[in-house]
């Protein structure tokens, strides 16, 4: 199993604006395509006003030819996010990203209580995923805990894709 990294694109506010098919620097932007292939998923977003993003959102909404057609159904999925402050809305944000995951019949991975780093994390990490808390580390550094958190968090959606036989 290998990891392919995406983006999407800023909303533009005018609708003569067009995007190069690929960023100028950075991963190449997420697909339609990318969804349907992948064994397992995981979303992240900034946290804005306690919820994802507008890029991430406008891309989401964009799935209903997925949702229809049940092409994520029983994929594992799970969500991280990163704010400024420790209490800048990262419980919020994981829970939004989760909705559509949730619509398109997607099987939901968080932390379980299990993962020590939960209980004693001094900035990022939830139980709805891994979170990190800019602020807190002066420099934006994730935190030893956050890290560790993060890899958990990934190494939980790789085993249960293999597990749920969704890994090619």
């Amino acid at each position: 199993m290998r990891a392919r990294l995406r983006t999407v694109p800023a909303v533009a506010t005018t609708l003569e604006r067009l995007d190069p098919p690929v960023p100028e620097g950075g991963p190449p932007y997420a697909t339609h395509e990318d969804l349907v292939e992948c064994s397992g998923l995981i979303l992240g977003s900034p946290t804005r006003f306690g919820n994802m993003s507008a890029p991430l959102k406008f891309f989401l909404d964009g799935t209903s030819a997925l949702w229809i057609s049940g092409a994520l159904v029983d994929k594992p999925a799970a969500v991280f996010t990163s704010t400024q402050t420790l209490h800048g809305g990262q419980e919020s944000t994981l829970l939004s990203m989760m909705i559509p995951l949730l619509h398109h019949g997607m099987v939901l991975v968080g932390l379980p209580f299990t993962e020590r780093g939960l209980t004693e994390t001094r900035s990022g990490g939830t139980p709805y995923g891994a979170s990190h808390a800019a602020g807190v580390s002066g420099h934006g550094e994730l935190s030893e805990t956050e890290r560790d958190l993060a890899r958990a968090l990934g190494a939980r959606v790789a085993t249960l894709a293999s597990r749920l036989g969704t890994c090619p």
